[in-house]
């Protein structure tokens, strides 16, 4: 699936990718369940892998309900 709601909001896998990096990306993959809980509230979390450079790739998360995300750094 391509697109997803976040915090009541519609987002691309870049965007999402832009959210959990806090600045645009070059590439970012489609969004994927995560299979686990958000550790903050215990909503569902997402995931959408992404490159922030050339030489970098990065797995990020980010709960559908709250602020909390994360990335696999």
């Amino acid at each position: 699936m391509s697109n997803r709601v976040v915090q009541g909001r519609m987002v691309t896998p870049a965007t999402l990718a832009e959210l959990v990096e806090g600045e645009s990306v070059l590439e970012a993959e489609d969004i994927t369940d995560a299979d686990r809980d958000c550790p903050e509230c215990g909503g569902d979390v997402i995931s959408v892998g992404y490159m922030p450079s050339v030489t970098e790739f990065v797995t990020g998360y980010k709960c559908q309900e709250c602020d909390w995300a994360d990335d696999n750094r």
